[in-house]
């Protein structure tokens, strides 16, 4: 395997990633890769990335901007569609490099990057299949299942709080990620083990992993519906994986989203006794299921005859 570190602008925005490339010769197909509440370039390499690169199929991991290591000034902050946003501009970067064959770019996303690679695929005719894995897809009915009624509306007047601060000149207030004690702090993600899984991985491989982020980036969640863009897809190979333990993004809300897709070569795997933080902290689980992307990724465009 070789690897690089890349940059690239994304509206005037300095990117910064990672390119992975297979042994042998190219040029090769590309999954591009974005994380999900979180950067992700020094987390995804090492585990999802290398059942990918096994296969034949390069790996472009970049972090968004306002995370990890890609600039931007509003650290922390997350807006999907300027997420999207940086998604596009990847791709446009690949497939400027000579390694990359530009008629086989995939797209690849974990948890809210499941939700922005069934968009980006949707709407960006470059990409020729999606990998979305444990996806947020509906972020108003996953926060108030995950949250409750007493404590969602206790979130709303949070949003509405900082909205009128935003009005008053002051940037938007920060919140936690997760919380270990969700009945007294307020955070996006109420469940003390998600707090527990990325501080481990910030300690191992992760050091600029923050546990915050913006409560405008909350407001921007509750906005976020995958539903209208799943069903433009409609030949184009599509894989969801989603895990039976999910209560976090919520898998009868994934397959909801997977059943909405028109086209007939989706590709549905249900990874049994498995929850979402699993697939960060688990490295069997990780295996798992980067071996069927693996095997989704060989079969579209390794061996697309067989």
């Amino acid at each position: 395997m070789q690897k690089r570190n890349v940059e690239f602008k994304s509206n005037g925005t300095t990117i910064r990633g990672i390119l992975a490339l297979p042994e042998g010769k190219g040029p090769f197909p590309v999954a591009v890769m974005g994380g999900g509440w979180c950067y992700v370039k020094e987390v995804v390499l090492p585990h999802y990335a290398e059942n990918m690169l096994k296969a034949g199929v390069a790996c472009l991991m970049f972090d968004y901007r306002n995370f990890g290591g890609s600039d931007g000034d509003t650290r922390q902050h997350l807006d999907p569609w300027a997420q999207i946003d940086d998604y596009k501009h990847a791709i446009s970067f690949a497939i400027t490099q000579p390694e990359i064959d530009a008629n086989r770019v995939a797209v690849w996303g974990i948890s809210y990057a499941g939700g922005h690679a069934i968009i980006v695929g949707a709407t960006d005719p470059r990409v020729k299949a999606i990998i979305s894995t444990v996806p947020v897809v509906e972020g108003y009915e996953t926060m108030q299942r995950c949250h409750g009624e007493r404590r969602f509306a206790d979130l709303l007047k949070l949003v509405a709080e900082d909205r009128e601060s935003r009005f008053a000149g002051k940037p938007s207030a920060f919140m936690a990620m997760s919380s270990p004690t969700p009945e007294t702090e307020l955070s996006v993600w109420p469940f003390p083990h998600v707090g527990k899984v990325f501080n481990e991985i910030k300690a191992k491989e992760a050091p600029l992993h923050e546990h915050r982020n913006t409560v405008e980036s909350l407001e921007n969640l509750l906005m976020y519906n995958v539903f209208p863009y799943a069903k433009r897809i409609l030949n184009k190979p599509t894989l969801v994986v989603v895990a039976d333990q999910d209560n976090i993004t919520q898998w009868d809300l994934e397959i909801a989203m997977y059943n909405s897709i028109p086209s007939g070569r989706k590709e549905l795997v249900v990874l049994e006794k498995t929850d979402h933080m699993v697939l960060y902290s688990s490295k069997t689980q990780l295996e798992v299921a980067s071996g069927v992307h693996a095997r989704f990724l060989k079969k579209h465009f390794i061996d697309p005859q067989q």
